[in-house]
């Protein structure tokens, strides 16, 4: 039954405008408390949109941005650290010895956020790029170090982000609860047809997912199941918009290990093939990780044509076309 509500095709009226979308996710991640959880979260999307069915299919951790700066007291002198340090050296006259006797004795920290990244989609069409990505952060701020203690820092990076050795650590006292913020709201077809009309040759990763709808991958189950994108859009130097897309493995924890030895052929590389499918849950799971997590040799592709020309052929005809044509013209992320 949820296979086929995810399968349904939602008519561009179906969910508000993306402004008004982005507007209320950002509104729901103020009032919706941590512990809600990544599938709270996705109740909590379909009650904003009713006609789309959100699942949270990722969650990524282990990253940290920069915070602000607080006092002795632990209050809050300013909020964005790069900023206000860029401001206060300005002041001194670029000189990084005045800037920490300005504020020497005065108890200042520097906090960073510790974060993990929510992933949750949910489908609007029949295709694989036919699905709408919200990206919500979980925060906790922390202290992070001492500003203005020793000696003098010698540039921006060094103050605002010194080696891991002159850090709190992650066992420093929380400064309040930790909180969501909306990330991105992404309309990945939309987005990939932004990157098609800004480059005219196709990108890889619209390769991929074109490779995904021809395969029995896209026959057995949806892309954003099984993957997300990580995109970056920004304005290079000449004033240009650069759009950029990754897939990522929608795996939470380690991902499976390929049991093909090396050189492996016939029955043997089939059954690792299929060992390999089996523990991600879809067909041509091998060929998908082989071209981005790297848990699959490139050398595998080969030996499957390999077999296929000795006349020992495991993959649907559709399959063997998408191998050839990598063969052909490789591409990997």
């Amino acid at each position: 039954m949820m296979m086929a509500m995810a399968m349904a095709t939602v008519q561009p009226s179906a969910f508000p405008k993306q402004t008004d979308f982005d507007r209320a996710v950002a509104e729901m991640c103020v009032r919706v408390p941590v512990a809600t959880g990544a599938a709270g979260l996705a109740k909590e999307l379909a009650r904003l949109s009713p006609q789309l069915f959100f699942r949270d299919v990722l969650t990524r951790g282990g990253w940290y941005r920069l915070g602000g700066v607080i006092d002795a007291a632990g209050d809050h002198v300013a909020d964005d650290l790069a900023l206000w340090a860029e401001a206060e050296l300005g002041r001194c006259g670029d000189d990084f010895h005045a800037l920490a006797e300005a504020w020497e004795g005065r108890g200042l920290r520097a906090t960073r956020l510790i974060g993990k990244t929510h992933y949750l989609v949910a489908s609007t069409g029949p295709l694989a790029a036919d699905f709408l990505q919200v990206e919500i952060e979980e925060l906790q701020e922390v202290v992070s170090h001492d500003l203005f203690r020793g000696e003098a820092p010698g540039s921006l990076e060094e103050l605002a982000d010194p080696s891991p050795g002159d850090r709190v650590g992650n066992g420093a006292v929380p400064l309040g609860a930790p909180f969501y913020s909306l990330r991105r709201v992404t309309d990945v077809a939309a987005f990939l047809k932004r990157m098609s009309e800004q480059k005219p040759e196709v990108q890889n990763v619209q390769r991929l997912i074109d490779a995904w709808q021809a395969s029995s991958a896209g026959a057995s189950t949806l892309f954003s199941n099984h993957w997300v994108l990580a995109v970056r859009e920004y304005i290079d130097r000449y004033h240009q918009p650069i759009l950029q897309a990754t897939p990522v493995a929608a795996v939470n924890g380690l991902l499976p290990k390929f049991a093909g030895a090396f050189g492996a052929r016939g029955l043997v590389l089939y059954e690792a093939l299929q060992r390999f499918d089996r523990q991600l849950g879809y067909p041509m799971a091998w060929y998908f990780h082989m071209l981005t997590t790297k848990s699959v040799p490139h050398a595998v592709a080969n030996a499957v044509v390999d077999d296929v020309q000795a006349g020992f052929s495991y993959l649907p005809e559709r399959d063997v076309k998408i191998v050839k044509d990598w063969l052909h013209r490789p591409f990997a992320f």
